[in-house]
């Protein structure tokens, strides 16, 4: 019997409507489109601006592009992963949630939380559900509603965040497609550098963590920044290294959308001109768990069959990594 790999089989995505600009962002914080662009590379954002709808809605949204376009029948998936950091609520997890609301009826589901790596680790978990042999559809979501945990008087961190979501299936392959290699890392010594003090164990909701604005986004840009261009540029080098190939031979580079310098730092360790790094900062911003599968969304048109591709993530806690995939269809 052929060795089995996990290969994603569809794709969906799903952004809001309302579109947030640097220009808007002028009338709101102390900030300009020039300064804005040349540190992050940002030009707008996308905001769910209903405050009845939460993450769940975004992933639906996202689940159902992906299994209209795939004629998938809901009913086969046997488990949804829900990569994100902004749940609809504590203890019920959105997860279960989606899954019943996108017809997921045969289905098992959970919450995968490792800030914006989540996704990428959540390939990983998806990859080893499906090498198992026991499982045969798994949907992977990332989804995050950050503009529910930013403030938007600080302009170290609005400037940044954006709501989206984007979905992935994986199935078995016998052919050698899908997830090659990986190289995950964390480091709980960053924990003080990228956080929500406050709506945890450590520090329960109260109306002086409220009155202190302890229930937003704090970072340490200059800290993160540093482990975040050292660190995503290493486990992708490393990766390459691993599997014996060069960025001659990469198709592409799926790499976290937080910053563009970052972005750049990590294509230039690879030796990878700009033409096969995926890029779609300058319109969604960082959508945190949603940054990967956005980008495979926003270029599946021109994915081929074969296409060797890197992914790499760093986000909060520390956790960062890399994964080594092949693609498996022509989107046409």
């Amino acid at each position: 019997m052929s060795k089995i790999t996990a290969a994603i089989t569809a794709v969906g995505g799903y952004v809001p409507d309302f579109v947030l600009t640097n220009q808007i962002l002028e009338s709101m914080v102390d900030t300009n489109d020039e300064w804005i662009t040349a540190r992050t590379g940002i030009k707008e954002r996308r905001i769910l601006k209903d405050k009845d709808k939460g993450t769940s809605f975004l992933a639906i949204q996202a689940a159902k592009d992906l299994l209209t376009k795939s004629k998938v029948d809901p009913a086969e998936i046997d488990m949804v992963i829900m990569a994100t950091t902004t749940p609809d609520m504590p203890v019920a997890v959105t997860g279960a949630y989606v899954a019943t609301e996108i017809g997921a009826i045969n289905a098992f589901s959970y919450d995968l939380m490792a800030a914006c790596s989540s996704f990428l680790f959540g390939m990983s978990t998806a990859a080893k559900y499906i090498e198992s042999g026991r499982y045969k559809k798994v949907l992977l979501i990332g989804a995050d509603k950050m503009s529910s945990i930013i403030d938007y008087t600080d302009r170290s961190t609005c400037i940044i965040f954006g709501d989206g979501a984007g979905a992935a299936l994986f199935e078995p392959n016998h052919e050698g497609y899908g997830v090659q290699d990986e190289y995950l890392r964390t480091d709980g010594g960053g924990r003080p550098h990228l956080k929500i003090d406050a709506g945890g164990s450590l520090l329960p909701p109260s109306h002086e963590t409220i009155d202190n604005k302890q229930h937003f986004v704090y970072q340490d840009g200059r800290t993160v920044f540093k482990f975040a261009v050292s660190n995503m540029a290493d486990v992708s080098e490393k990766i390459l290294e691993r599997n014996n190939i060069t960025g001659d031979d990469i198709a592409w580079l799926v790499p976290h959308q937080a910053n563009n310098r970052i972005i750049e730092a990590t294509s230039r360790r690879m030796e990878l001109p700009d033409e096969k790094v995926m890029k779609n900062i300058h319109k969604y911003g960082n959508t945190t768990s949603a940054t990967l599968p956005l980008c495979l969304y926003d270029y599946e048109k021109v994915l081929k069959k074969g296409d060797k591709i890197v992914f790499a993530a760093f986000g909060g806690g520390f956790t960062w990594g890399s994964i080594y995939l092949t693609w498996a269809y022509d989107s046409e």
